[in-house]
């Protein structure tokens, strides 16, 4: 019988891939847009169909239904960010293929900014998968439980009245 490969010989996507990947602004926006709106540009908000692109600057498009200016971030843990959309594509590449997440210093290290805004960065990230809102897939193309190990060790072993929680064990039922 023939073992696993192992830890060492998992697929997914490199750091030279990623940066392959979005050499630039545009290519990160394109990238995110065709994930984003797989069937054709529409506002989130709405769902207005008949848009345009537009000459405002950090809003490239226009909702002729909304009468409104939108953009790939709006309805997604990136609205109201100011930051470029390839530090989130690295943000979110590097706390998927970390085992253990990302701290917020060693991504304001890594990418470039404030550690207050790598902390709100990730912070909205984490939410975005918790809620199921995953718009990126783990290493090999599967979905990662981003609770963690005994996160997710406590849902499989959830009783109908939620996970146990130390100091909070269940009484036995009066026989």
């Amino acid at each position: 019988m023939r073992k696993a490969p192992g830890k060492a010989h998992r697929g997914g996507v490199t750091l030279i891939e990623l940066a392959e990947l979005f050499p630039d602004e545009e290519a990160a926006r394109k990238w995110f847009e065709a994930r984003i709106w797989p069937d054709g540009r529409k506002r989130p908000r709405g769902g207005g169909s008949r848009t345009r692109e537009a000459t405002h600057k950090t809003m490239p498009y226009w909702c002729a239904d909304c009468r409104q200016y939108f953009s790939v971030k709006v309805g997604t843990v990136m609205e109201a960010s100011n930051l470029p959309l390839r530090k989130w594509a690295y943000a979110i590449y590097l706390h998927l293929t970390s085992r253990k997440g990302v701290s917020s210093m060693q991504l304001h290290r890594d990418i470039g900014i404030a550690q207050n805004s790598a902390w709100h960065m990730l912070k909205r990230i984490r939410r975005a998968f918790e809620d199921g809102d995953v718009m990126f897939l783990g290493p090999g193309g599967s979905r990662r439980d981003v609770r963690g190990r005994r996160g997710a060790q406590q849902a499989r072993h959830a009783g109908a009245d939620g996970p146990r929680r130390a100091g909070h064990e269940r009484q036995a039922a009066p026989v």
